[in-house]
């Protein structure tokens, strides 16, 4: 089995020094169960030291970072991505131990936490307040001010590019940061941590508080000294993190998951769309939380598609991340059982298993795979069909026409995503304007990542918005200036 190509730390990292916890954690690489390496298990008095040093460092009694210019953070931002560049291949192998996604992606989600920071670097100067014409004898503005100290929790499938997308953000508005990773995979989190430091960021810009979500992550939703918080995770932790939040009246992002469609119409390029729907599931071995895990197709092409993709799975194969096979392992025994046994259920129902993956031969046999499924013959309102697996299982329904494909895209408590694939470009529009989701991307899936792209859901899976300049205005609050010059 490949070794880690470094020890990551194993504290705290409070104001620029990493600090001891009483206790630690094991840390299992999903793709054999054996245990690779040790984490903190920071507590809420951690949390607390930790709040304290990011708000001495908003404040100004340490490092000063709101106080610095627009330019200057923009300077450090950028002169991150590029530490991050030249760091691609450590941190790429430890995303790809600690996830068990094939390396292939592991290279990009780094490439992608590097593009994060470039990006916010260029758009730091950027963040403009308005004039508002108001009566003549009045001159009003608005500034747009950082929230102070800003919380971040963030899952364990994407660590690093999710540690660039809010960390990245926060720091260009002026924010400060103390930020709680997930206990399963959080080892490139920690690397960049210590890069950032390495890099000057300013002390107690940047606070890492590693440790379990019921107690870090509790302390930290629920603490006073925060002042905004963004949380990426599962709908039901969301609920909790909001009400503790809300406690203190701290304002909220929540990204939390989704079912989302893909809608294949008969005059769509075929090809082109089954390799997307393809790619839009086994990514991350469907762990992810705008995976494209249902196919909704014409009546009149479904069993042509059916037997294209069957034979698309069938090649699909399963192994560690490291070989850079089409799926890695799921990140823990626990998320493997439970997909498996919805995958029973389903079945035990009627549900068809058109087609599946396969496990490479020299595969451990201990580690945490699901080979891709594709199931068809899926009732309407169906279970499979409305919640979220969270693993490389494609739902495929059919529908009779536009006004159906919008109906079944519609029937799930998720809006995060969806693709709609067809050549006719009213319907394009059409589709776009009644599908309830966050994104629709039309003849794509995804759009290669889309930092630039506003990303957010509705219903069960959210609210608020990150990436973009969305996401960097999200760091900020308005401030109205009204001058009475008579």
């Amino acid at each position: 089995m490949h070794a880690l190509p470094l020890t990551p730390p194993t504290g705290a990292l409070i104001g620029d020094h990493w600090v001891d916890t009483a206790d630690t954690l094991e840390v299992l690489r999903p793709a054999s169960g054996e245990v690779i390496a040790r984490i903190a298990a920071s507590s809420a008095a951690d949390v607390d030291a930790a709040v304290a040093a990011a708000r001495a460092a908003f404040t100004g009694e340490l490092g000063q970072w709101s106080t610095f210019s627009a330019r200057a953070r923009s300077e450090w931002l950028y002169a991150f991505s590029q530490a991050i560049d030249a760091d691609r291949d450590t941190l790429a192998a430890l995303e790809c131990a600690d996830t068990g996604k094939p390396i292939s992606q592991a290279r990009g989600d780094i490439d992608a936490c590097a593009r994060y920071f470039r990006f916010y670097a260029g758009a730091a100067d950027k963040l403009h307040g308005e004039t508002i014409p108001f009566d003549s004898d009045y001159a009003v503005m608005t500034l747009r001010e950082p929230w102070g100290v800003c919380a971040q929790i963030i899952p364990w499938n994407y660590p690093a590019q999710i540690f660039g997308r809010c960390v990245a953000a926060a720091l260009a508005a002026g924010n400060t940061c103390v930020l709680k990773p997930a206990e399963d995979a959080c080892l490139s989190v920690l690397r960049l941590a210590q890069l950032a430091v390495d890099c000057g960021l300013p002390e107690g810009a940047l606070n890492l508080v590693p440790g379990l979500g019921r107690e870090a992550g509790a302390a930290l939703a629920a603490h006073p000294g925060i002042d905004h918080l963004s949380f990426t995770g599962s709908p039901e932790t969301g609920t909790l993190v909001t009400q503790a939040a809300a406690v203190h009246h701290v304002p909220v992002t929540m990204e939390l998951g989704g079912k989302s469609p893909q809608l294949l119409f008969a005059d769509a390029d075929r090809e082109r769309a089954l390799d997307a729907v393809v790619r839009g599931i086994i990514q991350n071995a469907g762990q992810t939380c705008s995976a494209g895990s249902r196919l909704l197709v014409e009546q009149s092409i479904h069993d042509e598609v059916v037997a294209a993709l069957s034979e698309r799975f069938a090649r699909l194969t399963c192994d560690v991340g490291e070989n850079d096979p089409d799926c890695g392992p799921l990140i823990n025994e626990r998320q493997r059982d439970k997909v498996m046994t919805l995958i029973q259920a389903a079945q035990d129902d009627g549900i068809h298993i058109a087609a599946r993956g396969r496990l490479a031969d020299d595969a451990p046999r201990d580690g945490h795979f699901v080979v891709p499924h594709l199931l068809t013959q899926v009732p309407q309102g169906h279970g499979v069909s409305r919640e979220e697996l969270f693993g490389p299982v494609l739902v495929v329904q059919a529908f009779a026409d536009e006004a159906e494909a919008a109906r079944l895209a519609n029937a799930t408590d998720f809006g995060l995503c969806a693709g709609v694939w067809t050549a006719d470009g009213g319907r394009q529009l059409r589709l776009a304007k009644a599908i309830r989701s966050g994104q629709v991307f039309v003849n794509n899936y995804g759009a290669a990542g889309g930092i630039e792209l506003p990303f957010g859901g509705v219903g069960r899976s959210g609210h608020g918005r990150e990436k973009g300049f969305e996401g960097l205005r999200s760091y900020t609050r308005i401030k109205t200036i009204a001058i009475h010059h008579g």
